[in-house]
């Protein structure tokens, strides 16, 4: 585990009864200590144990998702940014499903704000955003608060394995087909004709 974490643990260990409290808070301000989600879950499961340590990640984690859903707008440097991003890993016209998306936060390495973006397109009101954030949370809070200490003790192969796995699976959850608006079409068409001549 990394020094922040270790700080974090034995500090929320000594503050008793607002243990929860802050371990939701840290939920939140994780990503500006650069500390991955999957960490702060299996922080969990050792302090709270399995069902609390879920319970607290999921709170922590629908915290984060509703305030990246208010302040997302208003950012729109680190809006373009995650869409650039969305553009380049998956595509400009794809949507990735509810699927897709939980299955992707649980790899390790999947930036835990673009997912978010890709469920913001998915579903853009705020209820649907929030049901949405629900059922991708609650694999990886789960996973990774009940099964973090088995995780450390994967060897090499079976890691490979799982994500490899993981990987096939959001292609087959993929959505079949994509929509493209007509104007954009004719102007991509455009474009091309223009630079081969």
């Amino acid at each position: 585990m990394n020094e922040p974490l270790l700080i974090m643990l034995t500090f929320v260990q000594g503050t008793g009864t607002l243990a929860p409290l802050i371990f939701i808070f840290f939920h939140v301000v994780r990503q500006f200590i650069f500390i991955p989600v999957i960490m702060v879950c299996m922080a969990g499961g050792i302090l709270f144990g399995s069902v609390l340590g879920t319970l607290y990640s999921m709170i922590g984690l629908l915290l984060l998702s509703a305030l990246f859903y208010f302040c997302i707008r208003k950012m729109p440097s680190a809006y373009k940014k995650l869409l650039k991003i969305k553009n380049k890993w998956f595509g400009r016209y794809a949507k990735m499903t509810v699927g897709q998306i939980a299955i992707l936060r649980l790899i390790p390495f999947f930036h835990y704000h673009l997912l978010n973006l890709c469920l913001l397109e998915r579903r853009p009101d705020f209820k649907g955003f929030m049901k949405g954030a629900f059922a991708t949370n609650l694999p990886v809070a789960f996973f990774y608060t009940v099964f973090g200490e088995f995780i450390t003790h994967f060897t090499p192969t079976i890691s490979v394995i799982i994500l490899l796995a993981l990987l096939m699976l959001v292609y087959i959850l993929r959505e079949k087909m994509s929509t493209v608006a007509w104007h954009e079409f004719f102007s991509q068409q455009k474009e091309t004709n223009k630079a081969c001549s």
